[in-house]
């Protein structure tokens, strides 16, 4: 019997899967390029965003954020497309891929950060390639090139590490630093002792109110924009689309805003920035005004 995933609508997870017995399944450049495609194209059909990738001759590992909760549907498509490619290809009957793709749930901030620079090195590790911008088949030429990437969500990341700079300097040194995945009865979980508890609550709460929702597996652990917005209003007096952020109080007020929604309702900077109040800011601006803002909080 399959164990039951932990997974929610607006989740991350670390993916992988590799070929069955260890064969190169990914075995020249078409076959890379096919993947890459066939990964693309099951995104925007299922409404799920991949933030990082990185092909491998045997194997692959993705970043993706779960955002229809479809995940599962997802990796069936795109790991099926590629098996029936393959099989074309190279003939054979019977499985491609060594069993169910591997999934981590990845808490956001530092565990998400950590889980992109640990797949950008695997070429590295690999021995593919001394340094991980000589490598063809991962996200690490897509950031920071001067526009969107048609595959990956590349201003989220670029949202996540601020600069080039910043990014390059990081993946300096950590080729050997193993990912410190915490075991739970529903699966791998990168985060920490709370994220973990609080995912597993809600996971059991919703398991329990009835079948469909076990076999749906789309636990939200976040409220709605709605509800978020109302709580705002509620606590500072005004509401959202009234605050005028010509003036420093406003600005501090779009600020909390801005951490309410990343944290109570689990939205991403892409996501957030076409709230009306934030169209007026660069999508890269908000991690740093999210991180002010979080240490300010901290310090009072």
């Amino acid at each position: 019997m399959r164990r039951v995933r932990l997974a929610y609508e607006g989740s991350f997870h670390h993916v992988m899967n590799r070929g069955l017995r260890g064969e190169d399944i990914f075995f020249d450049n078409r076959a890379k390029a096919y993947f890459l495609e066939v990964m693309a194209e099951q995104a925007s059909a299922l409404k799920i965003r991949i933030l990082a990738y990185c092909v491998m001759d045997n194997h692959y590992h993705l970043v993706l954020q779960n955002v229809s909760g479809k995940l599962s549907e997802y990796m069936k498509q795109v790991n099926g497309q590629y098996g029936m490619y393959y099989r074309k290809r190279r003939g054979g009957m019977g499985y491609v891929f060594q069993g169910r793709f591997k999934s981590i749930l990845i808490q956001e901030d530092k565990y998400l950060r950590m889980v992109l620079l640990y797949i950008l090195l695997n070429p590295v590790r690999g021995k593919k390639v001394s340094y991980p911008r000589a490598y063809p088949w991962s996200s690490v030429q897509e950031y920071f090139a001067g526009g969107q990437s048609s595959t990956v969500d590349s201003a989220l990341v670029e949202a996540v590490f601020e600069t080039r700079v910043v990014l390059y300097q990081e993946l300096k040194g950590l080729v050997d630093r193993e990912l410190p995945v915490m075991q739970t009865r529903y699966g791998e979980v990168l985060g920490d002792e709370r994220y973990v508890e609080t995912a597993i609550k809600t996971f059991n709460r919703r398991k329990q109110q009835s079948r469909s929702l076990r076999m749906r597996q789309n636990d939200v652990l976040f409220r709605s924009l709605e509800q978020v917005m109302q709580e705002f209003k509620c606590k500072h007096g005004v509401a959202p689309g009234d605050i005028d952020c010509s003036n420093h109080h406003g600005k501090a007020l779009r600020s909390q805003l801005l951490v309410a929604l990343k944290d109570e309702a689990g939205m991403t900077y892409s996501e957030i920035i076409q709230v009306p109040i934030f169209q007026t800011l660069k999508c890269n601006s908000l991690g740093q005004i999210y991180r002010r803002t979080k240490a300010k909080t901290v310090k009072c």
